[in-house]
């Protein structure tokens, strides 16, 4: 290996130190539900889904997953490469940084954890929505959503604190229940045949389906859905045996995503019926109800029981993924600490190696970040969860398109692997491919985020100011360090 790399053989050594996230404590099945519970599938669903039947190109949405699988998967044959000779929990910090100089990796770590903790925060808002209404609906209680999202953020604070292999075991329970029922939903109805016009193959994934409508705003959404796949460098540190299970749950996590959205979406479709799907998505959202265009189908298959049962799957999901992006942020916190970009005292771990002290830096951030919109008396959907998932979305976008340069930068620099595919080509492809989801991104960003062209511009500027502040940090410490 090269001998500019050796600091990432940190994650090799036997024993922990003060300064090394505990090793050999997540294996493929543990990474690979850290992502997905970041996906938080039934959110995804619920959330994505109506909308891009609704004004991307109705019946090919599940086509419009395939195309968003393909650009990820593009992208992660470079990623996996360059991982196998960079392990680090800084992730996009540190391969960027490597393969472009630290100063572009201090911004793009800037950037990243603006899109964990923003992300965190706009699902906290959707979160706190759905248990104050389910709590009302079942109990006397009638307390405002941030009530429960507060008192959510010391549960997940405490749950970080105890380490990586309690967060692992909470995810599994919480992604297996969400993922089975619209599995299940999927599989029955692909066994009976599909709803009232059939499966409608042809309807949703020929080219003509896939081009109609807007199919720049579905694959917009689509890529959306999968946001936080790339988690599983995050926790290479703490991986067993991390030259093989971040490659083998970095791509059973893009084709167990892919294949999910694609093959729920297309089941959804087919039990309203191709030709009726769009004008049900419309009615939903304009009834302020984008989840019943996925919980109406599957309750008319197993029966009313479920509608009692999928807003609770859908609260534990977001708490899945508000659990899993505070890890993440946190491992960002650490690993600039660790190395100097950021106070020292971040990379302190607790007695079972978690990174307690960034942890709770994360913590307050997100209570920074929640708290004034419920100062305002904000609608939590409309602005939090609206607002913010549609930043973070671009945000990571940008740092897959750096990664990817980085990556081509890096083998031609260090010759350490010389696969043209590995290293050129995908690398390259998928580049072009997330350019133009940029491109898209930024040109719907407005119906992405559902709020004003003045809003949308300010958020989308905040991206290149967060960069920027990363960037200059970088700088000024180095002149204060000599």
């Amino acid at each position: 290996m090269d001998s500019r790399t050796t600091s990432s053989e940190r994650t090799e050594r036997d024993a922990p130190t003060a300064t090394t996230l505990k090793p050999n404590a997540l294996g493929v099945l543990g990474i690979l539900f850290f992502v997905l519970s970041g996906q938080a599938p039934l959110t995804g669903i619920a959330g994505a889904a109506p909308l891009s039947v609704a004004f991307g190109n109705g019946s090919g949405t599940p086509a419009a997953y395939v195309v968003a699988g393909a650009v990820i998967l593009l992208f992660s044959v470079g990623f996996i490469a360059m991982g196998r000779h960079v392990v680090d929990a800084g992730a996009f910090y540190t391969y960027i940084g490597t393969g472009l100089g630290r100063a572009a990796g201090a911004g793009s770590a800037a950037v990243a954890l603006f899109a964990y903790c923003v992300i965190q925060a706009a699902m906290y808002g959707l979160y706190g929505s759905i248990v104050s209404a389910l709590v009302a609906d079942h109990t006397p209680l009638h307390l405002p959503w941030w009530v429960y999202t507060l008192v959510t953020m010391a549960v997940v604070q405490a749950l970080g604190a105890l380490g990586i292999e309690m967060g692992a075991r909470v995810l599994a329970a919480f992604v297996l229940a969400e993922f089975s029922i619209l599995l299940v939903f999927g599989l029955v109805t692909l066994v009976k045949g599909g709803g009232p016009e059939g499966l409608g193959v042809a309807d949703s994934f020929s080219p003509s389906a896939a081009l109609q409508g807007a199919p720049g705003v579905a694959v917009m959404f689509a890529l959306a859905s999968m946001f936080g796949f790339e988690a599983t460098a995050i926790y290479g540190e703490e991986a067993k045996e991390p030259k093989k299970t971040v490659p083998r749950a970095t791509y059973l996590s893009v084709i167990v995503v892919t294949g999910f959205f694609a093959l729920t979406s297309w089941t959804l479709i087919s039990a309203y019926g191709a030709s009726k799907a769009p004008a049900a998505a419309e009615r939903a959202l304009a009834a302020g109800d984008s989840a019943g265009f996925v919980f109406a189908p599957v309750s008319d298959l197993f029966g009313g029981w479920i509608g009692g049962v999928l807003p609770v799957l859908l609260a534990t999901s977001l708490f899945a993924g508000v659990l899993t992006f505070h890890n993440s942020a946190g491992r960002y916190l650490f690993c600039l600490g660790r190395d100097g970009q950021l106070p020292a005292r971040l990379c302190r771990l607790n007695g079972r190696h978690a990174p307690a002290a960034a942890g709770r830096v994360q913590t307050v951030v997100a209570v920074l970040l929640v708290v004034p919109f419920a100062l305002a008396g904000q609608d939590p959907v409309l602005t939090l969860f609206s607002w913010f998932s549609g930043l973070a979305v671009l945000a990571m976008m940008l740092l897959y398109l750096l990664t990817s340069v980085s990556v081509v930068v890096f083998f031609r620099q260090r010759r350490v692997d010389t696969r043209v595919w590995n290293t050129v080509i995908a690398p390259v492809l998928g580049a072009l491919g997330i350019a133009g989801a940029i491109w898209l991104i930024l040109a719907n960003f407005t119906t992405l985020i559902g709020g004003e062209a003045s809003t949308a511009l300010s958020l989308v500027l905040s991206v290149p100011v967060v960069m920027a502040l990363g960037v200059a940090n970088h700088r000024i410490r180095r002149r204060r360090t000599g």
